[in-house]
């Protein structure tokens, strides 16, 4: 058994017993011969088979345990990747580097994203793993990598990138121009051939013989256009071990060069093709050329979302004066001033000031967000008017922005599991295609009779060839056989197969991020579309997550106001001339008595109180006493009297009776509210007087009742869990449209996930939606997991979707995203397939000139790209309003 030894930095451990929970939890692996943790130094030694197990399995027995294995994420650059097989190649050297937990390559993205113990190798080991494997990546320095490295570095880490993708879009140019230059005089001969019989071009041009000077033009393309294809093939066959799309274009290209040589030399009788090798090369350039420059439009979202962060802040120091310093010098805790129409420099919490922050750059909301003192603003964002003092909370790789866009990038790296169709096919492909072009020609030159009369019925070969359509006249049998292995060789495009589900799912996960909803990766935003069931969590996904005071009424006589009477909508009248006045001064006396009383309590429906009466300019007394009643309410003693707020139980104990406000109790519970009640004691009084009853509840979300009919609008079943009481929960469930028979009610926070996990038990693929810790099993354990971006970073951290925004209705927009990115790979998939079922057999025929074949492939990958180029037009809300629309 050939072993290897690793460390591995360990967080979480606080004692001997989590160092044995470790060591255990790895040792219990096949393959591990040896897993020893130290709590004292945080490190865990590690002795495995990489036969048997992976660096992968040990970090996930170790997050397992409820502990964690200190990892780094590079994004590694490379250049030179031709088709899905280099991308396969460049995973693999990347995968055998030690240290290396997991490594996912886009052919698309013309990146990797690479997961490596720190602590056991370096991003340079990587870049050598990529060059030994025969490409060429990006180096950048060590840390220097946007989203996982200080600001500075990630910038510099961005512009590498751009220059290298830049260079090769020159590069491409170049080389096409100069073949095109050289191959202009070819394709004039081709087409003096093909169409005027030769009547154009003389047999001899300056005494020498025309074929001898197509030789002269050929043979530069042949060699500085053929240089690239060559040396990717060498390296995929002699380093890799696997062929690539290079091989094929190699093959093609040299056996219609090669072939004419020996013509020109008198080895062979034929015909020469100098035009069709150099075509070849021509096309196939200009198609690399084309698809560069596609491959950098749909990266464009994201390099722009970073070209637009803030460069400076006004940093206030200590003392008061503000000085401009370049962004990347502001640390957490420092203080920024930030004028109207400036960019928040990173992200932090208002301290001073008021104004409204325009965010659609991070969350796509378009109207701007009133922020206030205490409220968080994103780094680069745009304060619209007020003058703002933020303190910095994050910085550098921390901001919300740099992590939008390296989730964004992780995302691209993880393809969907439809991919592994293409990658499966594309395997096998290059390999499969060089034999059927070998069987075919085989076949054509072993069989000429049995052939001939079939091919007098090809009369595009023979007007291509320039003579008649038979074998065996003026197109020779060898010829005929060398001109179909040729063409069979070059139709085949593996490279359209493996662009067509990278491409799409890199601009669907750019989509979604420009409209506020991020996919952990390309196999989440699959997932997504197969969503049947959303189940919602209520408190701060369907709910804001705050008590407000939404009633006051009075049912008794109040001390400024007359006899008064219930109303349906909560406020309060009586028979009087002045029945309004006397309604509005018993509320509000009931409502300041109840907040003055209040103000001694923290608890949330207090608070809720006390900010309702402020927020009605009530003038509170502070109570003289206090005095909490837990579970039932509070006493305070308010100007002398003895004010009670609480349920039923409070005021009976005090000699109170609440019956005159049962009938109002039972309404406002039933709407979901928490209502309690008022009453007052006066000094020196034995006997207390029901007041009335002040009401707080969590009110829903404005978009909640549109979010769930837009779900059920597409035939998803829509559910509610919540630890509240049933009576809350289904009280909520009908203000926004689910079914009450979907409610589960009274559900602790450790039996959500079980909750789930029942839902799912009958097949259901269902998506969890929660914001809080006690969410995140329940995320976990869902087929997709989604987590309310306002929620915590826990949530976040297990869900699989995240929402920027605080809004429901993002969750049926983060399913119609899914489902056009599905769509938009379909279609590509199919582009492709089809494309190599219509063509392969066509050149097999001998029914293409090599050339054509070549111009094909290329038109192949761009029209792949161009397709989903065209799918960056694409308005998750703009389609649905128009489907809607359609629908009515």
């Amino acid at each position: 058994m050939s072993t290897r030894s690793t460390r591995l930095d360990i967080t979480g451990m606080s004692c001997a017993n989590c160092s044995a929970s470790v060591g255990d939890a790895v040792a219990s692996l096949d393959g591990v011969a040896q897993a020893d943790a130290n709590y004292a130094t945080d490190e865990a030694t590690v002795e495995y088979d990489p036969a048997a197990t992976s660096l992968a399995e040990i970090y996930d027995a170790i997050e397992g345990a409820g502990y964690g294995a200190v990892s780094e994420t590079a994004t590694v650059a490379i250049t030179d990747m031709s088709c899905a097989n280099c991308a396969d190649a460049n995973r693999d050297a990347l995968e055998s580097v030690p240290g290396v937990v997991e490594a996912d390559v886009n052919y698309a993205t013309d990146e990797a994203q690479v997961r490596y113990n720190p602590a056991e190798t370096s991003r340079s080991a990587l870049y050598d793993a990529v060059e030994d494997a025969g490409y060429s990546p990006v180096r950048e320095s060590e840390g220097g990598d946007a989203g996982d490295a200080d600001r500075e570095g990630g910038d510099a880490g961005e512009s590498a990138r751009d220059a290298a993708r830049n260079a090769e879009i020159r590069k491409q140019l170049r080389l096409t121009l100069f073949g095109a230059a050289l191959s202009a005089p070819l394709l004039f001969m081709l087409v003096d051939n093909f169409l005027l019989g030769g009547a154009v071009v003389p047999d001899r041009l300056f005494g020498v013989g025309i074929h001898w000077v197509a030789f002269a033009f050929a043979t530069p393309v042949q060699v500085v256009l053929g240089r690239p294809f060559y040396m990717n093939s060498y390296n995929a066959l002699a380093t890799n071990g696997r062929a690539n799309m290079d091989v094929l274009i190699a093959l093609g290209s040299t056996t219609a060069y090669v072939y004419s040589v020996a013509v020109l030399l008198d080895l062979v009788a034929g015909s020469v093709y100098f035009d069709t090798a150099a075509l070849i090369l021509v096309f196939i350039t200009l198609g690399n050329y084309l698809e560069a420059r596609s491959k950098g439009q749909a990266g464009d979202a994201l390099r722009k979302l970073l070209e637009m962060e803030a460069d400076t802040a006004t940093l206030i120091d200590d003392d008061g004066t503000e000085r401009e310093v370049p962004v990347e010098d502001v640390s957490v805790g420092g203080r920024m001033k930030v004028r109207p129409g400036e960019q928040v420099p990173t992200d932090g919490v208002v301290v001073e000031g008021q104004s409204a922050v325009d965010e659609s750059m991070v969350t796509g909301e378009s109207v701007p967000v009133e922020k206030g003192e205490g409220d968080e603003v994103v780094g680069s964002t745009i304060n619209e008017n007020g003058l703002l003092v933020v303190e910095a909370t994050k910085v550098g790789a921390d901001t919300a922005l740099q992590q939008i866009v390296q989730t964004v990038k992780e995302a691209q790296s993880r393809q969907p599991d439809i991919q592994n169709l293409a990658d499966r096919i594309s395997a096998y492909f290059v390999p499969a295609v060089i034999a059927n072009a070998l069987l075919w020609g085989v076949v054509w030159f072993l069989f000429p009779e049995t052939l001939a009369a079939f091919a007098d019925r090809l009369p595009l070969w023979g007007q291509v060839a320039g003579g008649p359509a038979t074998v065996g006249g003026t197109v020779s049998v060898f010829e005929f056989a060398v001109v179909v292995f040729a063409s069979a060789v070059l139709i085949a495009c593996p490279c359209a197969l493996g662009l067509a589900t990278p491409a799409a799912t890199m601009v669907g996960t750019t989509i979604g991020a420009q409209n506020g909803v991020l996919f952990k990766g390309g196999d989440v935003l699959e997932r997504a579309k197969d969503v049947d069931t959303v189940v919602f969590d209520k408190t701060g996904t369907l709910t804001r997550g705050e008590m407000e005071l939404t009633d006051v009424v009075a049912v008794g006589e109040v001390p400024d106001g007359g006899a008064v009477t219930e109303r349906d909508d909560g406020a309060a009248t009586d028979d009087s001339a002045t029945a309004d006045d006397s309604a509005t001064t018993a509320e509000d006396e009931i409502l300041r008595l109840a907040a003055s009383a209040e103000r001694g309590s923290e608890h949330p429906l207090a608070r809720a109180i006390v900010d309702g009466a402020e927020a009605r300019g009530l003038d509170l007394d502070d109570p003289e006493s206090f005095e909490n009643v837990p579970g039932h309410g509070v006493r305070a003693t308010v100007a002398g009297d003895e004010v009670l707020v609480g349920n039923r139980k409070l005021l009976r104990d005090a000699g109170v009776d609440p019956a005159p406000a049962a009938e109002t109790m039972e309404r406002l519970e039933r709407e979901g509210k928490t209502a309690m009640l008022v009453a007052r004691i006066p000094a020196g009084a034995d006997d207390g007087e029901l007041l009335g009853v002040v009401a707080d509840a969590d009110t829903v979300k404005p978009s909640a009742k549109d979010a769930v009919g837009q779900l059920r609008d597409r035939g998803v079943d829509v559910m509610m869990i919540t630890g509240d009481n049933e009576r809350t929960a289904r009280a909520v469930a009908e203000q926004v449209g689910i079914d009450p028979e979907n409610v589960r009610a009274g559900v602790l926070p450790e039996d959500k996930s079980d909750a789930v996990e029942a839902i799912q038990s009958d097949g259901r693929k269902a998506m969890m939606v929660g914001d809080g810790v006690n969410d995140a099993p329940a995320l976990a354990v869902a087929h997709v997991g989604t987590a309310i971006g306002s929620g915590t970073d826990v949530a976040i951290e297990a869900a699989d979707v995240t929402l920027m925004r605080d809004d429901p209705l993002d969750v049926a927009k983060a399913i119609r995203v899914s489902d056009a990115t599905l769509q938009k790979i379909k279609q590509n998939l199919v582009w492709a397939l089809g494309y190599n079922t219509a063509m392969i057999p066509l050149a097999s025929l001998g029914l293409l000139q090599p050339a054509l074949a070549a111009g094909a492939m290329a038109i192949s990958s761009v029209s792949v790209l161009t397709n989903s180029l065209l799918f960056r037009r694409y308005d998750p809300d703009r389609d649905y309003a128009l489907l809607g629309f359609l629908r009515r």
